[in-house]
């Protein structure tokens, strides 16, 4: 992982100086990118993202695993898991140094699975996730660089249970909502524009704090991403973007669940790293009625994947995304 953020980190330059005073489309990162933005004293800024995550078969390390693999060790195989998002934000800034942001996921899970007997079923899942609640610091004289800090409070379920051909049963890991525990986040965002080019890179860290009260605790996370946009005119602008992705196994474990039932169960097979590459387009309306309304889009998929498995594989992430800003 240290070598593909080192490999993400020669895509961010290291000295860049934008264009003052021009609004354009790619002013934004692409839309998967959070926190990659701040605003001057009493601005302000809705937000609306829709995310569909995929999954299809299992993988343990770098190999994909078949059904029968699966199904040689555990009574119960994974088959297909779909998440969709819908989150909801808003960004004010009470100064030109700091903007507060919140950001609230509303989330639908769906996972097929099949059991040694081929007995087919579908497990499902759905409410709010974990508040986000972040702080993105400017200081004066940081040039093209910003900071942000923050936390997730722990408004989304761990407790999300359906049927199942055993009976009614809590659903695994990867099947809830929250985290169950109050996590901190923190991050550097560099970013650079130059005629009809923008860039930019960031990273990020996710801690979790002490464990949950069902005795479990997530494991932390690290990511890097830099990308690259072309503005085509003021109000489009095509974009490409690298995102590497580490996270830890689950320190503990959830006693309802039994972790030789299926792999999902199994709080040590939790952990992966995983490189994305992504594809998006931002559109800014320039002028009317709709002037300072963003829309865009973004197609992540994955170009390599070393998974503690057997663990679902990722196929690809849709994003679309909605911005509005105005002063106040």
């Amino acid at each position: 992982m240290n070598q593909t953020l080192a490999v993400l980190a020669c895509f961010v330059p290291v000295l860049v100086q934008a264009d003052a005073g021009v609004t354009r489309a790619d002013d934004h990162a692409p839309i998967g990118v959070m926190a990659d933005h701040y605003h001057g004293a009493d601005e302000v800024m809705f937000s609306y993202r829709h995310m569909n995550m995929t999954m299809d078969g299992n993988r343990d390390g770098t190999d994909e695993l078949s059904e029968s693999e699966v199904l040689n060790d555990y009574p119960v195989a994974p088959r297909e898991m779909t998440t969709t998002m819908d989150m909801l934000g808003v960004m004010y800034a009470p100064s030109d140094q700091v903007t507060l942001m919140a950001m609230l996921p509303l989330i639908r899970k769906e996972m097929e699975l099949v059991n040694r007997m081929g007995a087919e079923f579908t497990t499902r899942s759905q409410g709010s996730g974990d508040l986000k609640l972040t702080a993105i610091v400017h200081p004066e004289g940081a040039g093209p660089w910003h900071f942000h800090l923050g936390v997730n409070a722990p408004t989304g379920s761990i407790l999300e249970a359906d049927d199942t051909p055993m009976g009614r049963m809590r659903l695994p890991y990867p099947m809830q909502l929250g985290s169950g525990t109050w996590d901190l986040r923190a991050g550097a965002t560099l970013l650079g524009r130059h005629h009809h080019w923008s860039w930019g890179g960031q990273l990020n860290a996710l801690v979790r704090t002490g464990e949950n009260d069902l005795g479990y605790r997530l494991g932390n996370e690290v990511e890097g991403t830099a990308w690259a946009a072309w503005a085509a005119t003021d109000w489009f602008s095509p974009s490409l973007r690298l995102s590497a992705r580490q996270w830890g196994d689950i320190a503990g474990e959830d006693a309802a669940l039994n972790p030789d039932m299926a792999p999902t169960a199994d709080p040590e097979l939790r952990g992966g790293r995983r490189l994305d590459l992504g594809a998006g387009v931002n559109l800014r309306v320039p002028a009317g009625p709709l002037a300072r309304h963003r829309l865009a889009l973004e197609y992540e998929t994955p170009l390599h994947q070393d998974l503690d498995g057997p663990q679902m594989d990722s196929d690809g992430m849709w994003t679309l995304g909605w911005q509005y800003d105005f002063s106040l």
